[in-house]
């Protein structure tokens, strides 16, 4: 335990600083790479690469007061679990993103890390009028921007996600460009509201998928029950005659699935359907 209390101590920490609603999050990759840095710490969540890897986001907090002893790691069990996945990955360097320098020391405090190699700070990076462009999305659109590709983060903000953005960046002169992308949320605590699809909204989607499958010749009920990860679908339906059961239902749950992530980005966890009859016509043909 002491040599991972060591390791830990021993990561070069750059501190990216700037008041919120700023860009920082939005421009968090380009800083990383700028400093050859591949992991990032961003309101609770620890990214490697574009991927979470450890962590709850803050974000997903019911109040702002909760949010932001999420992103201190104030909760001993969830800086211990960041703490386990620097003993695992072994960052070299490390990306902490915060409101101010104290922000900055609390978090390494809480998370045992004492090597602060270097502070950027918005300023050194964005433009003033970027950064008031920023702040204008956060006060009229109440949209927050989180460094990971959306599919990482669908299951933490099922029906929160507002847009994945895609940018394209160049590492250097003769160097291919990569895409770098992000997620714009909209936090549970937001003063705008929750951002919810209907259950008719969901059926209708589900029936709509219905009517362009062969094998199904009308949907008796659905039922629609959300939880805190996602929504659970319940389907009754009748199938035409002369085609496979349970080859149909299958690739039906799979077009729901598909489609109602597609255009809610909301999780689905769950898709039951149970044939209750079957419909034959009176031609016979």
């Amino acid at each position: 335990m002491l040599i991972d209390k060591l390791l830990e101590t021993k990561i070069k920490v750059y501190a990216f600083v700037g008041p919120s609603g700023t860009g920082k999050s939005y421009r968090a990759q380009m800083v990383a790479s700028e400093y050859n840095i591949r992991y990032i710490i961003d309101d609770g969540l620890l990214i490697k690469d574009n991927e979470v890897i450890a962590g709850v986001s803050a974000k997903k907090a019911p109040t702002k007061i909760e949010t932001i002893k999420g992103a201190l790691f104030l909760d001993p069990a969830k800086a211990e679990k960041i703490k386990k996945a620097f003993r695992k990955y072994r960052p070299e360097s490390l990306l902490i993103l915060g409101t101010s320098d104290d922000m900055i020391k609390k978090i390494m405090s809480n998370l045992e890390l004492q090597n602060l190699e270097k502070t950027i700070y918005i300023t050194d990076v964005a433009t003033e009028q970027e950064m008031e462009e920023a702040k204008r999305m956060r006060i009229t659109e109440g949209k927050h921007v989180i460094p990971v590709p959306t599919f990482e983060i669908k299951k933490d903000f099922s029906g929160y996600i507002l847009d994945p953005l895609q940018i394209f960046k160049s590492k250097g002169k003769n160097e291919k460009p990569y895409i770098s992308e992000k997620s714009i949320i909209r936090p549970t605590f937001s003063y705008l509201g929750n951002y919810t699809i209907s259950d008719t909204a969901l059926k209708d989607i589900i029936e709509h998928l219905a009517v362009k499958v062969d094998a199904i010749h009308k949907i008796y009920r659905t039922r629609i029950e959300k939880t805190p990860t996602g929504i659970n679908i319940y389907i009754e339906i009748m199938l035409v005659y002369g085609f496979n059961v349970i080859t149909s239902l299958q690739n039906f749950k799979k077009k729901c699935i598909k489609e109602i992530e597609n255009l809610t980005a909301m999780n689905v966890d769950k898709v039951q359907i149970l044939a209750k009859g079957i419909y034959k016509s009176e031609k016979g043909d």
